[in-house]
């Protein structure tokens, strides 16, 4: 969420952050509640103010008819106070409802531009192997291999769902271990396990709700939300705490499954197992020092780009432009794969500054120090990285001649030594 003094002092800047965004939000209805709150608050401080001067003198008159007059006046008083207090909570969830429609601001060291053909290229690292063989795609590797398996996913839970099989679930599960294991032993992240539903008040602290609900699986009945990303439970880990200053920058790593209903994809990647309702992901987060979250942002970059340079899978980093940004975030970086089957660069991670927008959702602040004013942190988050996109640029760059699978080095320890799929 922007601060409310932000729209109110500056409205000009948010609409232009919005056009860079190419997107629209109610700032008008923002200014008109914000005022109309301002004036409730107002009149009945004023009120407020009159009765409590007007009850001292009631305690101390004598004459029983001024009195009287003054405890009717005191009476209809109150009755307005109420009433005011009423309009008050209807226009104040009014204007939360529209502050939450309001994207985050653009950092200033982002790109504009109209979409995600408008991204920059900041690099790229690594040569693309040349194959003595026309490579193949995963779709066609993994079921030749006996790895995965397309009907029986479909016959489980329907389309854009898949079974890993054999050593295709285990070479997943190795991933997962071993990048764990990089960010928290080589990178200083604590690992978090966490719940993989959560309470409808976190969706709304990450920024998930009210934007994409079209998007979220939710169980009805309890009023539980499936998590669509590891960010959402670890943006609301300190909810509506006063962190000290002294332990930030924490930094946390956490393995979940991510359930997202893709509806904003329909008809797209309809092929292998690039894009699904059900996929796993390794997250990194951070909460920092305003001062500190750019800084940081580019060692979690690192971070996630260390984990290409181990697989030695060849990767680029694209900067996103203002069109293209995430609700939430204010600069972001994505780190793509390529895979020689598909043809194609694959975003394996994306890390994001969101700035105080989540914090301030979440009411996650810290105190600069003894006796200040508590401030609200920064939250940054990335993949370290996210499968199956990252299955799928192993299978397909170490792929042999003979339909054979070479496992990654750093990998063959968490694959209890096997070093080919065949």
């Amino acid at each position: 969420m922007i601060d409310i003094k932000l729209v109110r002092e500056r409205p000009d800047i948010v609409r232009e952050s919005l056009a860079k965004r190419h997107t629209t939000a109610p700032v008008d209805d923002i200014l008109s509640l914000d005022e109309k709150r301002r004036t409730l608050l107002s009149e009945t401080e004023v009120l407020r103010a009159r009765r409590n001067v007007v009850s001292k003198q009631i305690s101390r008159m004598k004459d029983d008819g001024e009195r009287r007059a003054l405890i009717d006046e005191m009476r209809e008083v109150g009755t307005r106070i109420m009433a005011l207090d009423a309009e008050l909570h209807v226009v104040q969830s009014n204007l939360t409802t529209a502050l939450l429609q309001v994207p985050n601001m653009p950092h200033p060291d982002t790109p504009v531009g109209a979409d995600e053909g408008e991204n920059v290229i900041v690099r790229s690292e690594g040569t693309p192997r040349e194959f003595d063989f026309e490579p193949l795609a995963h779709w066609d590797l993994g079921p030749a291999l006996g790895i995965i398996d397309f009907e029986r996913g479909v016959k489980l839970s329907g389309t854009r769902f898949y079974v890993l099989k054999g050593l295709g679930a285990r070479l997943q599960r190795a991933l997962i271990a071993w990048m764990l294991e990089l960010h928290t032993n080589e990178h200083g992240y604590t690992e978090a396990y966490l719940p993989f539903v959560v309470k409808e008040a976190c969706m709304w602290g990450s920024g998930q709700l009210p934007k994409f609900r079209d998007n979220l699986y939710r169980d009805v009945e309890d009023d539980l939300w499936l998590v669509p990303t590891a960010e959402v439970p670890l943006t609301n880990l300190h909810r509506d705490e006063i962190l000290a200053a002294d332990d930030l920058p924490i930094k946390y790593a956490a393995y979940t499954p991510c359930f997202r209903r893709e509806k904003m994809s329909a008809g797209k990647d309809t092929r292998g197992i690039k894009r699904g309702h059900q996929f796993d992901k390794v997250e990194m987060y951070k909460f920092t020092r305003p001062e500190d979250s750019d800084d940081e942002l580019y060692t979690m970059l690192d971070n996630a780009e260390e984990v290409c340079r181990l697989l030695g899978i060849p990767h680029r980093v694209m900067q996103l432009c203002t069109g293209d940004l995430g609700f939430s975030a204010a600069l972001s970086f994505d780190v793509e794969l390529w895979s020689p089957g598909c043809g194609e660069w694959l975003e394996v991670s994306s890390c994001s500054n969101c700035t105080d927008f989540q914090a301030r959702r979440a009411n996650v602040r810290y105190r600069p120090k003894p006796g200040e004013k508590p401030e609200f942190v920064h939250t940054l988050n990335g993949s370290g990285l996210a499968l199956p996109r990252v299955m799928i640029a192993v299978m397909e760059n170490y792929q042999q001649k003979d339909g054979s699978i070479l496992i990654p080095e750093v990998l063959r320890p968490y694959m209890g030594g096997i070093e080919v799929i065949h």
